[in-house]
């Protein structure tokens, strides 16, 4: 949600910075239903304020004054209920407004409507040459007989998948590294947190209003949960928490559900796009001094998971058209595929500043006035896609997938899935 105190005093600039999103002016409208509200506010203090001087003469007068008397201020309040629904109603319409506008971007962020117009950062690692044309991971697991397409999609259609044997204990031992070491070795507190959210909760973190086809819901009206970022991030939800006690990091390997509504025909063979997978997924809450550098962090505690695993990797600055709804700046990390012979995201960490704070009232207490907290999430990382980038690096020509150092101990010091 956005400041409506800086939409008000810097009204060309709040445009401007929409304009980088591709979105019209909003300002006007959004000034014009602040300034009446204020009017009406102010008329209601007003006659909340005669109503007050009346009532206290009240025990001044006669019996015939008295009952004028109370004519008038029954008159008075219900001006002032008219005025209370006329403010409701406006408050509605800026909350309809505002709750559909995205976070604005920060300067460092690229102008662009998509993809085209990223900025690469840096690439990581040497790139695999193999002697023989490498296998996309379906056609490894498939031939391994330890991935099932088929019989997933009996049982729940397309965008399902079954994990058998080794794949799914080097799944399993993928997110338990990615746990350890988040939190051994980078201080996240680990979190096993509800699937299953309410709408404040999905508003709170920018999914609700504008993206709810996005999601999946249940018939006791709540949300399966498209990543972790939402319970995680909502550990704060109407809050307000010392300051002293920040930065708060939050870590979870969780299930994530989506409907993937804007993917038809994206991604239909394999994993790379399911309608359930899972990720280890990275959240930190600090002071708005500390969330840029929190920013840097966090995408060096995603990243080195691919470090140790020796998979070669770059990281993309995103352009403000290819953003996420609530990011204010945002770095996607990308693994390098074998099978496809391109790069694929594997991760996302954003800075949404104070964007999500604001919808879900998340405050920090200073020495002297509360402050919204800054938010950031990011995924450390996909699991799943870790387990294709493992499985393509790490191929043979016989179709056996050798093991990373680092995941040995994992996977009962096993050297190689087989056949």
């Amino acid at each position: 949600m956005h400041d409506i105190n800086f939409i008000r005093e810097n009204p060309e600039i709040f445009d401007e910075l929409l304009k980088k999103r591709f979105i019209e002016p909003k300002s006007n409208i959004i000034i014009s239903l602040d300034t009446k509200k204020r009017s009406i506010l102010t008329k209601s203090q007003e006659l909340r304020a005669n109503r007050k001087t009346l009532s206290s003469s009240f025990s001044n007068l006669n019996d015939i004054d008295k009952i004028e008397l109370q004519k008038k201020v029954q008159l008075i309040k219900i001006q002032i209920d008219e005025l209370e629904k006329d403010i409701f109603t406006i408050d509605e319409q800026l909350k309809n407004t505002l709750s559909v506008l995205p976070n604005l971007p920060h300067s460092d962020v690229p102008v662009g409507e998509d993809e085209n117009t990223n900025k690469l950062i840096k690439q990581v690692g040497i790139i695999p040459s193999f002697k023989f044309s490498p296998k996309s991971h379906y056609e490894l697991g498939e031939n391994l007989e330890m991935i099932d397409f088929e019989q997933a999609g009996k049982v729940s259609g397309t965008r399902f998948v079954y994990l058998k044997k080794n794949i799914a204990r080097l799944e399993r031992a993928i997110a338990n590294f990615m746990l350890d070491k988040h939190t051994n070795e980078f201080g996240y507190t680990e979190i096993n947190p509800p699937n299953l959210v309410r709408d404040a909760a999905a508003f709170g973190t920018g999914q609700l209003p504008k993206f709810s086809e996005d999601l999946f819901k249940t018939n006791t009206d709540h949300w399966l949960i498209p990543t972790a970022e939402v319970p995680l991030t909502n550990l704060v939800l109407d809050t307000i928490v010392s300051e002293k006690d920040l930065p708060l990091r939050y870590t979870a390997w969780t299930p994530c559900y989506r409907s993937e509504a804007g993917a038809a025909g994206r991604d239909t063979r394999g994993m790379i796009r399911q309608h359930q997978f899972s990720k280890v997924e990275l959240v930190s809450i600090t002071n708005e001094d500390e969330s840029e550098i929190e920013l840097d962090r966090m995408l060096n505690c995603a990243t080195s998971i691919l470090d140790d695993l020796e998979i070669p990797y770059q990281v993309i600055l995103l352009s403000s058209g290819d953003m996420g709804f609530s990011a204010e700046k945002t770095y996607d990390i990308e693994v390098w595929l074998p099978g496809e012979s391109k790069y694929r995201e594997i991760s996302s960490c954003s800075n949404c500043k104070s964007f999500q704070a604001r919808r879900m009232n998340a405050r920090y207490k200073t020495t002297d006035q509360n402050k919204f907290v800054h938010t950031l999430n990011g995924s450390g990382l996909a699991v799943g896609r870790t387990l294709i980038a493992v499985l393509e690096n790490y191929q043979n020509e016989d179709g056996s997938i050798n093991i990373p150092k680092v995941l040995k101990s994992y996977m009962g010091n096993l050297d190689k899935i087989s056949k």
